[in-house]
């Protein structure tokens, strides 16, 4: 056989027998099983299709919508001192940390090292009585040494690209942790209106309940009352006293609560002044929901991401049953005996360089399991997404639903107040001339009292479906410049030379 022929061959040799041997501990067919839900596949309900669409999302400082400075002022200090945001942005600067450590095993390595020291040799059954028994010599060295991964089969670039993928998930929950702060912000401010509103009409109520007094009292004087009207009249007044400071230990828990949002202590929260909030627009739905929500909700990119992450996680795994390759290579200068410095000379240099080859053969069934676990991880990447996908339209339906609902409970809230004044005021007209007693002004009185109560609560959980929308819908943040690439998210497959051994 040609001698050319034979170098050639021998190559070709270990390649083949390093691929039967890495067959002993194939896959063993092990892959992902689950696949991601298609924003298209899932049907949206009459309350989506009925929407009136406008084609555009909401405004990246939406809860302006409100026409409040206060709130606006509050919600920029939250964005500035919020403990909750630096928590998130400390998280992304650590995930971007840990992908610059991974994207480093791609590059060429190189360490130095040096050592001077005075050595003495015994005279023993190892040193000997050679020239060098019963001496003290310098015993110096100096080396680079160099390695370098070849990454033949994608194992440190697919680890570098997972670790990137998490930084990207890591900004994507920030955004996520940036609108449940506003959200959580604005909630809090409308309870905040709703307890001044309802501590209002309290007080109106307190201020009608002394005027009946009075005028029980002054019907007793002259003589057309009775003590028992009186004594009824002054009976609801401790309970609508002890309402009025219930609703301002409430109006002082909401001012602690939005101080806290904002990383701001209690004093700062003292400072807040009654809301003078208004909702005059309606938020209308954007056109194509289901497929751009992959986009615009942190909550559903930060799940593509991690999907994405599982999938690099695989492709790592699969790249472990292969022999792995270095280079590696060191360059210095060793003496001993001599000068302190002799070491350095031209005739102590010394180098090597050469591949460095681990080859898997029988490992208990490590890598195997190691698979196991990263498809598994991407199953779960996989039910993860597919969960906040259901959810997120869940969401917007239900807040669509509850916002029509709200519309119209607050016409009909309206018109119950309005029935009530009438018959408390005609009551009254009544209770004054003498046509009729206390107890159907006291009645009439409670009705609209229960009746406004209900009002400003509809008003409040009107403007509070307002923010609910618009947060299922992402909040404005545009988060879809960051979302990755379907490809990144597809299930890997097993390479061919590795499925292979498994058929």
């Amino acid at each position: 056989m040609p001698r050319r022929l034979v170098r050639g061959l021998k190559p070709l040799s270990v390649w083949a027998l390093t691929l039967l041997i890495s067959g002993c501990i194939g896959t063993g067919g092990i892959a992902p099983q689950d696949t991601s839900l298609s924003p298209d596949t899932l049907a949206t309900d009459d309350a989506i299709k009925a929407a009136d669409k406008d084609a555009h999302w909401p405004a990246g400082q939406w809860w302006r919508a409100y026409g409040d400075e206060q709130l606006n002022r509050w919600i920029e200090l939250a964005a500035l001192g919020s403990p909750s945001l630096a928590l998130a942005a400390a998280r992304v600067r650590q995930a971007k940390a840990m992908a610059g450590i991974a994207e480093s095993a791609e590059s060429l390595h190189v360490s130095g090292d040096s050592t001077l020291k005075r050595h003495n040799w015994p005279t023993d059954q190892f040193y000997g009585p050679g020239e060098l028994s019963n001496t003290s010599t310098w015993d110096n060295s100096a080396s680079l040494g160099l390695s370098y991964s070849l990454d033949l089969w994608g194992q440190e670039s697919n680890h570098s690209e997972q670790a990137l993928d998490m930084a990207h998930m890591g900004a994507a929950q920030e955004r996520q942790a940036q609108l449940e702060l506003q959200d959580n912000i604005v909630r809090a401010y409308i309870q905040l209106s709703l307890n001044y509103a309802q501590r209002d009409i309290a007080q109106a109520t307190l201020a009608q309940q002394q005027q009946i007094v009075e005028l029980a009292q002054r019907r007793l004087n002259g003589g057309i009352g009775t003590h028992f009207e009186v004594s009824q009249a002054e009976a609801p007044l401790p309970e609508t006293r002890r309402q009025i400071d219930a609703l301002d230990e409430a109006i002082a828990l909401s001012r602690n609560q939005i101080a806290a949002l904002a990383g701001k202590g209690p004093g700062e929260g003292a400072s807040l002044q009654r809301p003078t909030l208004s909702l005059n627009t309606a938020l209308k739905l954007p056109s194509a929901l289901p497929a751009e929500l992959l986009g615009q909700r942190p909550d559903v990119v930060a799940s593509r991401w991690r999907v994405a992450a599982q999938a690099r996680g695989i492709d790592v795994a699969h790249a472990a049953f292969y022999p792995n390759v270095d280079l590696m290579g060191s360059l210095g200068y060793m003496a001993t005996g001599g000068g302190m410095l002799e070491f350095l000379a031209g005739k102590k240099f010394n180098y090597s360089v050469g591949p460095a080859i681990t080859l898997p053969i029988f490992d208990g069934g490590r890598l195997r399991s190691e698979l196991g676990v990263a498809s598994a991880g991407y199953d779960e990447a996989v039910a993860q997404y597919n969960q906040t996908l259901v959810m997120a339209l869940k969401g917007i339906s239900d807040q669509l639903i509850r916002r029509e609902s709200m519309d119209k409970q607050q016409q009909f809230a309206d018109q119950s107040v309005a029935a009530a004044q009438k018959t408390y005021d005609i009551a009254m007209v009544a209770y004054k001339r003498g046509l009729t007693d206390y107890l159907n002004v006291l009645n009439a009185q409670t009705l609209l009292f229960h009746q406004q109560q209900v009002q400003q609560r509809v008003q409040a959980e009107r403007l509070t479906v307002h923010a609910e929308l618009v947060v299922a819908l992402g909040g404005g943040l545009m988060a879809g410049h960051d979302s990755p690439a379907p490809e990144k998210t597809a299930v890997p497959k097993t390479p061919v030379s590795l499925a292979v051994f498994d058929r």
